[in-house]
């Protein structure tokens, strides 16, 4: 699903892209006809008022004559644009009376200005024709017109230049269209990653929460159908309704810890960062478990430092994660046992410990304790109500700080939980 929305985004980028990527190319290249037309013209007209200035013009029988000094070199030293192509003299009825190069009609058909068309090199070769820029220039003395004067020179050099920036078009746009497309599938993916993150954590919740509510509403189900039997005996009745009581409990919890694991997962927000006193959260915690030990027959002992140690944290979410790990160590500890919390700080880093001297953890179970509803003892952790999640949500939480969670353990002698946080700067 994902991939083909990602095809779609890369697709329409890439269509809308490319669009205007063709249209500022031809318009470009339209543009830059357009100047180089002009600039050509320029030249043209400067130099053909420059050659026609070369020559006199007289009154001879009754009609204007073009008289050229120095013909000769006019006809082999002109050059217009890389090569005078023809020079062309009419009177003022439009009559030819003077060329240089090929002669071209008695009588001038072409209105004066610039005209693009295709003549012959060489009289005597009429196949082998080039494309020329032609110009007709009226001839005025004391603002009456005398003639006129035309001339034309190759458009090798424009052509040249224009097939160029043809090629660079051709090769450029594709190449460019392609890139284009590249970069939709890179930006595509980049948009659909905060969807393909939410997706997953919907079906990761949706998987999780569908294994873990089945056996709970299972015992709901199976303890409510033997209550609305008819009662034999109250007290059966009454221990049905606890266990459904219980179960309904214990779901709650769960689902609890899914929605924390699904809400906060990645790195926690600078919104609800605050400076914290480390100590005071953790001594806080301390009095509550000093006062649940005797009950479980366990020695607590904790240890802080005098001086504050501050974080930029959620005091709650910190205390979230210390509570996961002790209430481990409580559950998984013999009575007799004894379990430490200890904070210090180390370099930058502010360090929690929980020991105990409880069961253990077996050494292939220690790469996989802080996966989501991994048990290293599944009948013992149903009988204690633990579901997995404790050190999973523990974990999240200290990554989300930037922070490390480790753990040691050893079969029969205990554990040790450390936690690093980095200080506050």
């Amino acid at each position: 699903m994902f991939e083909h929305s990602r095809r779609n985004l890369a697709h329409w980028f890439a269509l809308s892209m490319g669009g205007i990527l063709f249209a500022f190319a031809g318009v470009g290249y339209c543009l830059s006809v357009e100047e180089q037309l002009r600039v050509f013209d320029d030249e043209v007209f400067s130099q053909s008022k420059a050659f026609a200035a070369k020559t006199e013009y007289s009154f001879y029988q009754s009609q204007w004559q073009n008289q050229r000094s120095q013909q000769s070199s006019l006809e082999n030293g002109a050059s217009l644009n890389g090569g005078l192509v023809y020079a062309r003299w009419y009177n003022s009825k439009k009559q030819l009376v003077q060329f240089i190069g090929s002669s071209g009609d008695k009588q001038l058909m072409t209105e004066p200005g610039f005209h693009t068309l295709q003549t012959a090199l060489n009289s005597d070769y009429p196949t082998q024709t080039t494309w020329v820029r032609q110009v007709t220039l009226p001839v005025l003395s004391d603002k009456e017109l005398i003639g006129y004067f035309q001339t034309a020179v190759p458009m090798n050099s424009l052509r040249n230049s224009l097939n160029q920036a043809r090629l660079f078009l051709t090769l450029g746009v594709p190449v460019t269209f392609g890139v284009i497309g590249i970069t939709g599938w890179f930006l595509g993916g980049l948009a659909m990653r905060p969807s393909l993150r939410a997706y997953k954590q919907l079906q990761r919740f949706t998987a999780d929460a569908s294994h873990e509510l089945r056996a709970p509403v299972a015992t709901v189900l199976s303890n409510a159908q033997v209550a609305l039997m008819p009662p034999e005996d109250l007290s059966e009745q009454r221990l049905r309704l606890q266990n459904i009581a219980e179960t309904a409990k214990s779901m709650s919890t769960l689902i609890n810890n899914l929605l924390f694991l699904s809400r906060h997962n990645g790195s926690l927000t600078d919104t609800i960062l605050k400076p914290v006193d480390l100590c005071e959260i953790l001594k806080s915690l301390s009095e509550d478990f000093a006062a649940q030990a005797p009950a479980q027959n366990l020695n607590f002992n904790a240890r802080f430092p005098e001086q504050p140690v501050m974080l930029e944290a959620d005091a709650n979410l910190l205390k979230q994660a210390v509570i996961n790990l002790l209430t481990n160590a409580f559950k998984y500890t013999p009575a007799g046992g004894k379990v430490e919390l200890l904070l210090f700080t180390q370099s930058h880093w502010a360090v929690i410990q929980v020991k105990d001297d409880g069961i253990g953890i077996p050494a292939a179970d220690l790469p996989h304790i802080f996966d989501r509803f991994y048990r290293v003892d599944t009948v013992r952790s149903r009988q204690t109500g633990g579901f997995g999640l404790g050190l999973a949500i523990a974990q999240q939480i200290v990554q989300g700080y930037n922070g490390q969670i480790t753990v040691k353990s050893t079969v029969g002698q205990g554990s040790i939980f450390q936690i690093n946080l980095p200080l506050k700067v």
